[in-house]
């Protein structure tokens, strides 16, 4: 078997399933992070728009920093999820430099991984949020006032975002299949997305 029982894993009953139980698992917590960031606002501002972006990278850096530490950890499992193309901070400070603004200085203090269950939770949520990238990215170009304004870090994987997603859900239905837990993964992932509403509720919305 491949280091950490990740990339030769067999697949047998209940990884299938692993999938479903993040998307319905984490709805909650999915929505609230969509209502805090509300990037599909037909009046998004460009000010609000580096505001969330701004918070959004010292998330990725928070993330990042603790899914590096699992890597030198679980390095077959890093490897087996293709841990270092997904870095998106850098992206995170590029369109923040894009739009005039400062890339944040700190993030928010996140629990340490305590194994691969948990950082493919954590990468539930943030690799998640490649394909609602995609909307968001249409739906800034069809803004007028932001006209010009390209956010590589929403959508960073192009036309291979597909491909990338798919091979997440591999990775992690053989993990599951191996022996991995699918209640650590959504609780791991849950978190991640209380984590990052929490973070960002300072560039929340206000009610009308």
């Amino acid at each position: 078997m491949a280091a950490d029982g990740v990339a030769q894993a067999g697949h047998r009953s209940g990884g299938e399933d692993v999938l479903r139980r993040l998307r319905t698992g984490t709805a909650e917590e999915h929505e609230d992070v969509e209502r805090t960031l509300d990037l599909l606002d037909p009046d998004l501002a460009r000010d609000r728009l580096a505001a969330v972006l701004e918070r959004m990278h010292g998330f990725w850096l928070a993330a990042e920093a603790g899914l590096d530490a699992w890597a030198g950890a679980h390095p077959g499992d890093a490897a087996a999820v293709d841990w270092p193309r997904r870095r998106r901070a850098a992206l995170f400070a590029g369109d923040l430099r894009s739009l005039d603004a400062a890339p944040a200085a700190a993030g928010p203090s996140l629990p340490p991984l305590a194994g691969t269950d948990e950082a493919l939770g954590r990468l539930y949520v943030l690799e998640g949020s490649t394909l609602g990238g995609t909307f968001i990215d249409r739906h800034l170009a069809s803004l007028p006032h932001l006209a010009g304004v390209r956010v590589r870090a929403f959508s960073p994987y192009g036309g291979e975002t597909g491909a990338m997603w798919a091979a997440f859900r591999r990775v992690t239905r053989e993990r599951v299949a191996a022996g991995g837990s699918p209640g650590t993964m959504v609780d791991s992932a849950r978190a991640t997305f209380r984590a990052l509403a929490t973070w960002c509720r300072p560039v929340a919305p206000v009610p009308a």
